[in-house]
């Protein structure tokens, strides 16, 4: 059965990817509202079951299938063939031709218009459909649908008296006209002009997604009022048949392709009238050859828009593509919104400090001495005791300052670009102003990104122009040399690989800074002036624990959940994402790792499986610590609520966000480890509400010499214990 799931996942993925989703419950719903007309909705069905088959057979991707990505345009030829034309034989083998030649679309599609990094939406079943009804008139064999008088005879097979009670009753309920009109439309999309099928589909869209519910709306009456402006003449059968157009470039624009905030929902406003302006213009073009709109203007519209956004050179529309596509408004706008939380002043290229041990910043950005205008994006450190002082004795001599003599390292892997070696150290309060830069080395670590370190002692450097060299490697020793009055260590980031280059401001990653003796991890940040800084010192155990190579199998014996054994596999897929699988659930949860720290970004799957519960405990730690050091980050909302819990707030995120989930990892009170002891990480994830705590869950990981020794994590639901057995 495994085996065959992903194929069954594509078949009601096919269904929910008209409306850009892959809820179940949602494809429950629709399913049925497409054997409204039983016909139509049979050989929809059987155009999916081909494509896919057909799609599988050739050998085309298996993700993509699964995805629902070439399904659902064939699902909407054959929705229309079945509405269309009466059934029988001839008008099956239409629709296995049909099926497998939308598919054919779909894939040519994907390659001409994918390399802009556009997607094909339902241009496939546009095509498919529209060269199926000019080549149908020359088929004699084929006749025209008259079902439509007998619609109450087909739900009475299909349902009984009492659908067909049901039917009648929705399609005579007394609701204004726009009201109507928009669930005729949403009934439409799926070929079923009746008021109850808009009214299940709006309720799949509800139940599916709240922002994707209320963007329908937008979009819908946004044109409505459009066309009562304009003073366009509305028709409620005619309307329907293009009112989807403006329901589906409204969701697609203003919450799936874009990350939904208050500017995509104004864009929807600005674009929906562009859609009308489109649809009746077609209209006008394709009536005479007889045929209907269908989705066209939702299409043009939707790939112009997403065209231009790609030749921005910032971000002052405020318009945000999503990182990873979640299939889900929601999921797309929680997991964007943590993502800017967690690693947005994270850099392509991390910098380390480059020295061992802890330094001072005796000059920062901005500095009152050299570090001005072109160059003001530099830092000068020195070493100083606790009293403050950078010597001993009286100062007078090189070999005084603590710095003098210490070793420099490479802040990154790259390429030595230029050194200078030959230039004199400086006696105590002069300088060399002739050659200010003193010894030097430039390092490239990509195109555009260089750094420089200055005022190394003389003959120290180590290295030569063309060496390659990986963070951390010593490069020379600190000295006095150049504009350099007292031994000291100057680096700044370059664009360029000249010696008297400009700065660049440019972080640092992965860091300690003291502040009047409190000591604090900095991810990423800019030292100032007057902070002792040093560089994470891995804890080798605790990287061995937590550093998750693929291949790397964890086994638990678990008790506090119905789940009482658990195998963890680390794997890669095909993106080179890197995820522990639990082998029971077949949950994932995704991960980053740096070489000092790992965060987890993602999860999917049972979130009654201890790798929930581990992914939660696990989601930042950090390889070095110092003794009580805490480390805290935030969840997105939708991995740490549950559904049911916010509904609410799904329908304001876009604007305003009131829930929150926190996480705190507290290091012990002593710094290394043992191999004979333990050490034991404690933690607390705290949900908000308002800013005040409403539940409170807490965790422990006790590691040993041989690694991770067990796992526990309680709620007020569970008490879970899991033992690692390998």
């Amino acid at each position: 059965m495994k085996q065959t799931s992903w194929f069954w996942k594509g078949f009601l993925n096919s269904y929910t990817q008209i409306f850009f989703s892959d809820n179940k419950v949602f494809a429950a719903i629709l399913i049925p509202v497409t054997f409204v007309d039983f016909f139509a909705g049979l050989f929809g069905l059987i155009s999916v079951l081909i494509t896919n088959s057909a799609a599988w057979l050739i050998g085309l991707s298996r993700y993509n299938i699964q995805k629902g990505y070439y399904g659902f345009n064939s699902l909407l030829v054959g929705l229309g063939i079945g509405i269309y034309y009466e059934p029988g034989l001839v008008l099956l083998f239409l629709v296995f031709i049909a099926a497998v030649f939308t598919l054919f679309i779909s894939v040519t599609l994907e390659g001409v218009i994918g390399k802009y990094y556009l997607p094909h939406l339902s241009l496939p079943f546009v095509f498919g459909l529209w060269m199926l009804m000019l080549s149908a008139r020359e088929f004699d064999a084929l006749a025209l649908n008259e079902r439509w008088i007998y619609t109450l005879n087909d739900l009475y097979i299909f349902g009984g008296q009492s659908l067909v009670t049901v039917y009648e009753w929705w399609n005579r309920l007394s609701i204004p006209s726009p009201m109507r009109s928009y669930f005729l439309s949403l009934g439409a999309i799926l070929f079923q002009f009746s008021v109850l099928s808009g009214v299940l589909v709006a309720a799949g869209l509800l139940i599916y997604s709240r922002i994707a519910f209320s963007l329908s709306l937008l979009g819908f009456y946004g044109a409505w009022l459009f066309y009562t402006i304009i003073g366009a003449e509305i028709s409620e059968v005619g309307y329907s048949y293009v009112g989807f157009n403006y329901i589906l470039t409204a969701i697609a624009l203003g919450g799936f392709f874009i990350i939904p905030n208050i500017y995509s929902y104004l864009w929807v406003l600005l674009v929906v009238p562009m859609v009308a302006i489109v649809a009746i213009s077609l209209g006008t073009v394709l009536g005479i050859f007889y045929l209907p709109v269908y989705a066209l203007p939702f299409n043009i519209v939707v790939l112009i828009f997403l065209y231009v956004l790609q030749f921005r050179i910032n971000h002052k529309s405020r318009l945000y593509t999503y990182f990873v596509q979640r299939n889900s408004p929601e999921r797309n706008l929680y997991s964007f919104i943590n993502f800017r939380e967690r690693f947005a002043e994270h850099t392509k290229i991390p910098l380390k400090l480059p020295f061992y041990g802890e330094w001072t910043v005796t000059q920062g950005h901005n500095g009152e001495y050299t570090h001005k205008n072109d160059w003001r994006y530099a830092w000068d450190f020195e070493i100083t005791d606790e009293e403050g002082k950078t010597f001993k004795n009286e100062g007078d001599y090189t070999e005084d300052y603590f710095c003098f003599n210490k070793c420099v390292t490479a802040p990154a892997d790259g390429v030595i670009e230029d050194v200078v070696n030959d230039i004199d150290d400086n006696i105590i309060g002069e300088k060399n102003l002739e050659q200010n830069w003193g010894n030097t080395v430039i390092m490239k670590h990509s195109e555009h990104f260089y750094t420089k370190l200055s005022h190394f002692k003389k003959g120290s450097i180590q290295v030569r122009k063309g060496d390659r060299v990986r963070e951390g490697d010593a490069i020379g020793l600190c000295g006095n040399s150049g504009n350099s009055p007292y031994p000291h260590l100057h680096f700044q980031v370059q664009t360029t690989p000249y010696i008297g280059s400009k700065t660049l401001k440019h972080a640092i990653s992965n860091y300690f800074k003291r502040d009047n003796g409190l000591k604090e991890l900095v991810e990423v940040g800019i030292p100032e002036k007057d902070q002792k800084v040093s560089n994470i010192q891995i804890n080798t155990s605790l990287k061995e624990v937590f550093h998750y190579v693929p291949g790397m199998i964890m086994k638990f014996e678990v008790t506090g959940l119905k789940q009482k054994s658990a195998c963890f596999e680390v794997k890669i897929d095909n993106n080179l994402n890197r995820y522990i699988e639990c082998r029971e659930s077949g949950s994932k949860a995704y991960f980053d790792t740096a070489p000092a720290m790992i965060h987890f970004v993602h999860f999917e799957g049972d979130r009654s499986s201890l790798l929930y519960y581990y992914y939660l405990s696990a989601y930042k730690i950090s390889f070095g610590f110092e003794k009580g050091q805490t480390l805290n980050d935030t969840y997105p909302i939708h991995l740490i609520y549950h559904p049911g819990r916010i509904f609410l707030q799904d329908f304001i995120a876009p604007f305003y966000r009131y829930l929150k989930g926190s996480y705190q990892l507290n290091y012990p009170q002593k710094n290394g480890m043992i191999a004979s002891s333990e050490l034991n990480l404690n933690g607390t994830i705290q949900k908000q509400r308002f800013g005040h705590i409403t539940h409170k869950m807490t965790f422990q990981f006790v590691v040993d010499g041989k690694g991770l020794k067990k796992f526990d994590f309680s709620n007020d639901h569970v008490q879970i214990q899991a033992i690692c057995v390998q």
